[in-house]
Order: C-alpha cells, then sequence, then structure tokens
C-alpha cells in the first residue's frame, strides 16, 4: 500500500522542472498517507468493544493501518469510493458512488449506524474521516428517496456553490451527517481521526461533519438553495421546511474528540522543503484558496507576473505554493475539474511569460470524475496548443480543460493515491529576470 503510484514512462521524458513539480506534489501527497500519520494519534484501548467506522476516499487505507497498529480485538464498517478499497481483517470495507451517491452510499450509512446502536459508556467507537464522505456515507430523511438525493447533488455539484455552502445542504438532508452519527453512537466514547480536505480543516465541514455538532442550520441551508436557484425535488424541499431536518447544536457541554492527523498546510509544508532543496525559494500563498477556478488561476498568474517584474513578493527562482478547493460554474458540456480549469485560466494569464512551469493536481489522485490528477504548463504550452490548433479561450467556454490537456499530453495521471487533502498548485519561476529600476528623476 504505497498510496502514490509509480509515475509513468512518461515522466523520464519530462523536463527537470516539470520533474521537479511532481516531486513536490508527490512530497504533498506524501505527508498526509495514512501509514504516515495515523499511528501516533490512536487512542488508548477501551474497558469494552472498540467498533470502526468511517468515510471517505482515504477511510479504507486509514482502517488498515489502525488494524496493523491497534492492540486489542476490534470490528466495524467503513465506507469509501469505489476502486479505493484496502483490504482488511475484522473491519468491513464498502464501495460506494462519488461524487453523487448510490444505493451503496445508503446501505453504507444503514450498516454503520447498526454498527454503533447499542454500545455502553465502556465502549469506544474510533471514526475515521477523509474527503468524500458526504456523497459515501447516505441515511435518507423519511419521503426522500435517493434519486432526490442524487438530484440534489448534482445541482450542488454543478451550482458553483462552495464546498462549506454545499455541506450545509447536506448536513440537513441527512439522518447520519451533522452530528447525528455520534447523537448514534451514544453513550460510547467517539474519537474521530480525519484527514482534512475542506478550507480551514473546520471539523463541522469535513464529510459533512457527522461526529461533530453542526453549528449551520435550516435557514441557512435553504438560503444556500436560494442563492444558487437550485432546482430541487420537492421532497428534499419539504424536508427542509420541517424543524425535523435540524441538525444537533453545539452546546456548553464536552468538546468532541476530534484529531486532524493530516492537513493542507502540512502537505504545503512538505512541498516546500523539496523546493528548498532544489535551490528555489518556496512562497506559500496558503492553504485554503477558494474561488471560480479559472479566476483563481487568472490571479496567480497576476502574482507571477509580479515576481517576474520586479521581483515581489518574492524573487525568483522560486516556487509559489497553495491549496484549498475552487469551484467549476458548468456552463459546457467539456470534461475537466477544477485543477485542470485552473490551469487554463493560468496559463490565459500568462500571456507566454517565459521561465514559469506550474502543476495543479487533486490529492486524491482524481481531478473531478475524470481519470488525470491534474496536468502541467510550461513555457512551451501555448505554441504546443496553438500548433494542434487548441484555444484556450474555447476550451473554457466549454469547460473542457481536461480536452486541452489530453491533446497536449500533459495529463498527470497517478490512479487514487488513498488520501485527500485537496487541491496542490506549484507554480515554478525558474530563472531571476533583472527587476525595473525605478526612475529617480
Amino acid at each position: 500500500m504505497t498510496g502514490f503510484p509509480a509515475p509513468s514512462p512518461a515522466v523520464a521524458e519530462r523536463s527537470a522542472r516539470e520533474r521537479l513539480l511532481l516531486e513536490m506534489f508527490q512530497a504533498a501527497v506524501g505527508s498526509a498517507l495514512p501509514q504516515q500519520c495515523l499511528p501516533g494519534r490512536v487512542p488508548a484501548p477501551p474497558l469494552g468493544r472498540t467498533v470502526v467506522v468511517g468515510a471517505g476516499k482515504a477511510s479504507a487505507a486509514m482502517a488498515r493501518t489502525l488494524e496493523d497498529c491497534w492492540p486489542t480485538p476490534l470490528s466495524g464498517v467503513v465506507v469509501t469510493r469505489y476502486g479505493h478499497a484496502v483490504a482488511c481483517d475484522a473491519i468491513t470495507i464498502l464501495e460506494a458512488g462519488h461524487p453523487v451517491p448510490d444505493a451503496a452510499s445508503v446501505e453504507a450509512g444503514r450498516r454503520i449506524l447498526d454498527a454503533v446502536s447499542g454500545l455502553t459508556a465502556d465502549d469506544l467507537v474510533i471514526c475515521l474521516i477523509s474527503g468524500g464522505g458526504s456523497a459515501l456515507l447516505s441515511a435518507l430523511p423519511p419521503g426522500v428517496s435517493l434519486e432526490d438525493e442524487r438530484a440534489l447533488s448534482k445541482a450542488l455539484l454543478n451550482s458553483g456553490a462552495t464546498i462549506e455552502e454545499m455541506n450545509c445542504v447536506r448536513k440537513h438532508v441527512s439522518l447520519i451527517k451533522g452530528g447525528r452519527l455520534a447523537t448514534a453512537a451514544a453513550p460510547a466514547r467517539v474519537v474521530t481521526l480525519a484527514i482534512s480536505d475542506v478550507p480551514g480543516d473546520d471539523p463541522a465541514t469535513i464529510a459533512s461533519g457527522p461526529t461533530v455538532p453542526d453549528p449551520t442550520t435550516r435557514a441557512e441551508a435553504l438560503a444556500v438553495v436560494d442563492k444558487y436557484a437550485l432546482d430541487l425535488p420537492a421532497a428534499v424541499r419539504a424536508w427542509l421546511a420541517s424543524p425535523d431536518s435540524e441538525t444537533p447544536k453545539p452546546s456548553s457541554g464536552t468538546e468532541p474528540d476530534y484529531r486532524m492527523i493530516a492537513t493542507p498546510q502540512r502537505a504545503l509544508e512538505a512541498a516546500a522543503d523539496v523546493a528548498r532543496k532544489a535551490g528555489y525559494t518556496p512562497f506559500v500563498l496558503g492553504d485554503a484558496i477558494e474561488g471560480e477556478a479559472r479566476d483563481v488561476g487568472l490571479d496567480h498568474a497576476g502574482i507571477a507576473r509580479q515576481i517576474v517584474a520586479c521581483g515581489q513578493p518574492v524573487r525568483a527562482p522560486c516556487v509559489l505554493l497553495s491549496g484549498g478547493e475552487t469551484t467549476v460554474t458548468v456552463r459546457g458540456d467539456g470534461r475537466g475539474g477544477r485543477n485542470v480549469e485552473f490551469l487554463l485560466g493560468l496559463l490565459a494569464g500568462l500571456q507566454d511569460l517565459p521561465g514559469v512551469f506550474a502543476l495543479a493536481a487533486d490529492t486524491d489522485g482524481i481531478d473531478g470524475t475524470e481519470d488525470n490528477a491534474g496536468a502541467i504548463i510550461s513555457p512551451s504550452s501555448s505554441a504546443r496548443a496553438s500548433a494542434a490548433g487548441l484555444s484556450a479561450e474555447e476550451h473554457l467556454a466549454r469547460n473542457d480543460a481536461y480536452g486541452f490537456f489530453a491533446a497536449l499530453g500533459d495529463l498527470v495521471i497517478t490512479g487514487a493515491t488513498l488520501t485527500n487533502v485537496n487541491d496542490f498548485r506549484a507554480i515554478l519561476i525558474d530563472a531571476a529576470h533583472p527587476v525595473q529600476e525605478q526612475s529617480t528623476s
């Protein structure tokens, strides 16, 4: 269980700068692999039973690692995305749909709720949470069908809503999210081990916070629906209008035992170490950057141009690093996720700037719903695109960034990494360009 498949033979043909970008990405992913970050964060065994539950793209790998380091008997049920399963001995691993839930998601929710029912105060529930859990973990409210939930998920994914907004709605259309799983496990002690994939590392947002009280309200969920003019099934609207849709709220009582074992910031720091050793100054722009992907790309291009022209805010040779979760408002019928769309925006903003290379990829190995993690651009990208008859603007208009980079042979394909600390972006500015001198006259 490496968590990061070996690079394809094509990697060997890439330039030294492109290989360095890939090494930084691999370091970021490696910092968040369960076998690296989980063993030192487990609680002590209880007097009673140990029950393991969980959901997310990394949850099966987390379960395997937990089994390897846990000293007493345990059992449980964990659900992960199709293709992300890792064999375990005592913990049952289920697979389900992502990013849109399916019948397996509903079955997983039922089995997990069954696993935590009837426990005592002497028992321990270890909940393994990572990104993707919202779709994978489903428990339908009365009157809401699976097709209703699927329609809700599709509407949210195509709306341009932030992850916080999407999960606010998801939590209120569920009997397991938004703290309800912890309620079902009472009076057992619940300890959550989480790999964060959300800006700000908010436990209430990661996988829609099944084990933490929910500070959002159903009124806020309805406000998100109105903000994005979501076309919801009548049953979903009826449930959100009901007081029964309200989630458990924070109180002055005991705080949840929630342990963040991997975060986007730590991933960026790991990449920064690689850049530094290669002679490039790392400059972290932030681990929680949000916004429309193509617009964020343009913003990053502006920073790169300022560095080349004026040596600000850092002098080249340098690497700009950032993380977070951008959004894509779907307007066309093309293919591609937020990372390749970011790169198309970046490419347009760079305007053939020399000496600039960039990589953007999802740390789970899947950008949106495609087979790539992301892509790479280089100073030759625009010229090669023009020679191939490709227009970045036309591909952006169709939301077809995947097609653009596939045609250039610049997709980054890793397969499932078995972790997820969200998006990783690195812009390498290779050569120090003369700083423009201000006139003293």
